[in-house]
């Protein structure tokens, strides 16, 4: 750990200096044995002895003041740190006097002007040209939107680019124009964002322009910072003139702070908000200057990472975006999110693994904690950025199957209702595993193990539960098949109903009278679909052994004809309704076969029809249906009138027996 580098640093130098007794030629140890003969005495004086043993437990058992040391060697960082800052004010003056002389002698020497006119200069050019371009955009362009805003920025740094690697620089100079030409072209960026922010109300005219003083005077600052590291000035100086800039951006975002917590700050909650909102920008702000860079940067993205998610959010969900598909518009929200929060992440490791005494000291299972939470984090947002957009791709292909359309196309999107739930659901067990394991893996946990014994675990479990084994292995296999989708009627064994829906391990049967039927697939064995592709009827009518077979031919193909001329049941025709012929001869009537080939499960509705239209034209036509008649034949008129009394006789029922 930090605090034992001190005491490590002791041992080194104690180990040293033994290595160089040792390492002392013969004739030296031998030229001085009283010495050795004293430190052999004092090793064996009792009070030494106590001594040592004391000063190795002390080194053995640094972990029970940790906590001491490590405020001890903060607070001793920043005493240094504060001092070398006062040490520097003095030589400020100094620094700055010989890097603005330096850069003029070497202007004079080029036969160029001063750099600050250089500089103003190119901006003047790059401003110009930017002009002119707004000027010649239509009118129907808008100023503020994002597309007017990227080619305006475009040309100005277009322009900057063109007008600086047009001519050869002095080396002073040529650093001087290139940070102040970075930190100008880093203002303009920013300014076209608040100008889209403002176009889309996000922020107020108020705060428009204190953000882009704010920004202007930091980019200024960093601009002015790289210029002396790369001009030589001393670090300690450099860091003065820094503390010394930041004073304005910090008095900035107090006063923006005031400003936009003002209109709550009657109620109690928001006094405390501003006050928070204050004392946080004060507290950063200290510890920018006591140099601890990685509490810095983790206070600046909690406080900076939320606000620019909600302004993303704004931008991203606009009303100008709602006409987007699903999955770009998931792209679009999701990718945005992600990207910020990956950078500010990727910005906060870097930091604290070069700047955070854990990230980079002794403690390797800290470090290798906070690198992999840092790593974790980023590995689940690209999970959840994939997650959200396949779930967004299926839902919005589900959304669009429909009931309408050619057979091939209602079959194609039937698979479709069918398979993607499955494949939906998959891929959500797949991504989480992916998720934890790799998770495990960044924190410094071997998943080797981890793989085989759930290797393992699946092995015994899938012999203790061969039945679930054998309904998800069939399962797979059905839907590999296609034997049956959602929506279908199917009979297996016992069970015929339509399919509603399906898991990994059974199937969900809708019976046409309402009962639903779950059913294992390891239990359906063969499947008879009922509505695939096309669908033949065949029924049989019998009429008397006198009828005339043509006629009725011709009274069937009308009716056909009308069924396909109804509105309703035209469409639902493949073949037309026609006679078959005569199928049997019974023994009181001819039986005749009629057919017709229609779509899937509406044959049931057609049949109807055609039994009402039928019965019609026969009896239009007079045509009857055979049906079982008694002849009764004899020479004696006595029988006869014998057998009409008995017929007419109320309730009684004459058999040829009776007869």
């Amino acid at each position: 750990m930090y605090i034992l580098r001190p005491l490590l640093f002791s041992l080194f130098l104690c180990l040293c200096g033994l290595t160089n007794l040792q390492a002392q030629t013969p004739a030296a140890r031998i030229a001085q044995p009283s010495k050795i003969d004293e430190l052999l005495r004092l090793l064996e004086d009792e009070d030494v002895r106590v001594w040592l043993e004391r000063k190795q437990d002390a080194l053995s058992e640094p972990r029970d003041n940790e906590a001491v040391w490590f405020i001890e060697e903060w607070e001793a960082r920043s005493r240094a740190r504060f001092n070398a800052l006062l040490a520097a004010v003095p030589r400020v003056g100094d620094e700055l006097s010989r890097v603005v002389s330096a850069i003029r002698q070497e202007a004079r020497s080029s036969g160029l002007v001063p750099a600050a006119l250089m500089f103003v200069i190119i901006a003047g050019i790059a401003v110009s040209t930017e002009w002119i371009f707004r000027r010649s955009l239509p009118e129907a362009l808008p100023r503020g939107q994002a597309y007017t805003e990227i080619l305006t920025l475009s040309i100005f740094t277009a322009s900057v680019a063109i007008f600086f690697f047009l001519f050869t620089w002095p080396p002073l100079m040529r650093v001087v124009l290139l940070y102040s030409l970075v930190a100008l072209i880093a203002w303009r960026l920013a300014t076209a964002l608040l100008r889209i922010a403002l176009a889309a109300s996000i922020v107020s005219a108020r705060s428009y322009s204190r953000t882009q003083i704010f920004v202007a005077l930091l980019a200024a600052t960093m601009a002015f910072s790289a210029i002396c590291e790369r001009l030589a000035v001393a670090a300690d100086v450099r860091s003065a003139l820094a503390i010394g800039l930041s004073i304005p951006l910090v008095v900035i975002a107090v006063a923006m702070i005031w400003r936009e917590r003002s209109s709550d700050v009657g109620s109690l909650q928001g006094r405390v908000s501003r006050a928070m909102g204050i004392s946080g920008a004060v507290v950063l702000w200290l510890l920018w200057c006591g140099d601890f860079l990685a509490l810095f940067w983790l206070g600046m993205m909690l406080a900076l990472v939320p606000r620019a998610l909600s302004i993303a959010d704004s931008l991203t969900l606009s009303p100008s975006r709602s006409s987007l598909p699903d999955a770009k518009s998931v792209l679009l929200v999701r990718g945005t999110r992600a990207i910020i929060l990956i950078a500010a992440v990727d910005w906060v490791a870097f930091v604290w693994r070069h700047n955070f005494p854990f990230v980079s000291g002794e403690v390797k299972l800290i470090r290798t904690i906070i690198a992999g939470a840092f790593n974790s984090v980023v590995i689940l947002l690209i999970i959840d950025l994939v997650w959200q957009l396949a779930k967004a791709y299926i839902t919005s292909k589900l959304s669009d199957v429909g009931d309408e359309g050619t057979s091939n196309a209602l079959a194609r999107e039937s698979r479709l209702r069918t398979l993607l739930p499955v494949f939906r659901n998959a891929l959500a067990a797949a991504l989480l595993c992916v998720a934890g394991l790799t998770v495990l893996s960044e924190m410094g946990v071997k998943i080797g193990p981890l793989v085989a014994g759930a290797g393992v675990v699946g092995v015994a479990i899938g012999f203790g539960s061969q039945t679930l084994v054998k309904d998800v292995v069939s399962g797979i296999f059905y839907l590999l098949d296609d034997a049956f989708r959602v929506g279908e009627y199917i009979e297996a064994g016992n069970y015929t109903g339509v399919v509603e829906s399906f898991s990994l391990r059974s199937v969900r049967l809708r019976h046409h009278r309402g009962p639903i039927f779950t059913v294992p697939f390891g239990s359906l064995g063969a499947i008879k679909n009922a509505s695939r592709d096309w669908s033949v009827d065949k029924f049989r009518i019998r009429v008397p052994f006198k009828t005339d077979v043509d006629k009725v031919r011709k009274l069937i193909k009308e009716i056909g004809a009308q069924l396909q001329a109804d509105p309703q049941l035209g469409s639902l025709f493949i073949e037309p309704l026609k006679l078959k012929g005569v199928e049997q001869i019974g023994e009181y009537g001819i039986e005749l076969g009629i057919a017709f080939t229609c779509k899937p499960g509406e044959q049931t509705v057609i049949r109807r029809k055609a039994y009402a239209m039928l019965m019609q034209a026969f009896h239009d036509n007079g045509i009857d249906f055979a049906q079982p008649v008694v002849q009764v034949s004899g020479d004696e008129k006595e029988t006869a009138a014998a057998t009409l009394a008995v017929r007419q006789r109320p309730g009684k029922t004459v058999t040829p027996d009776t007869v």
